[in-house]
């Protein structure tokens, strides 16, 4: 089982899960479509961060992603990016919570690194 993204991978609907770094690379995955949400996913949060750090928003911690079959979830932890693909329709309230469970077990002092 994934060291990081077990919590996720049994939650209902979930049809791929991702950890990435900053750079995109996928550090642990589960089931469908991680290389491209590892990708993609840090795209949009550079996208996203370059409008709302001038602006004084901050950061970036969290993106929501609903497409036509899938719903997309994904939060960030400094330089990570874990992120859930589910089932259109299914309630990502856990999934977020899960989410958000590990982003803040990777930013603890002591993480060193995501693997």
């Amino acid at each position: 089982m994934s060291a990081h993204l077990g919590p996720v991978i049994d939650l209902p609907g979930v049809e791929g899960a991702v950890l990435s770094g900053e750079d995109g690379l996928s550090l642990e995955s589960y089931g469908h479509y991680t290389e491209l949400l590892a990708a993609e996913l840090i795209a949009i949060r550079s996208v996203f961060e370059r409008l709302s750090r001038p602006a004084g928003l901050g950061g970036v911690t969290r993106l929501a992603i609903t497409a036509e079959t899938l719903d997309i979830v994904a939060v960030t932890a400094g330089p990570y990016l874990a992120a859930v693909a589910m089932t259109r329709g299914v309630d990502t309230r856990a999934a977020q919570q899960a989410l958000a469970r590990m982003a803040l077990g990777l930013t603890l002092p002591g993480v060193a690194n995501a693997r």
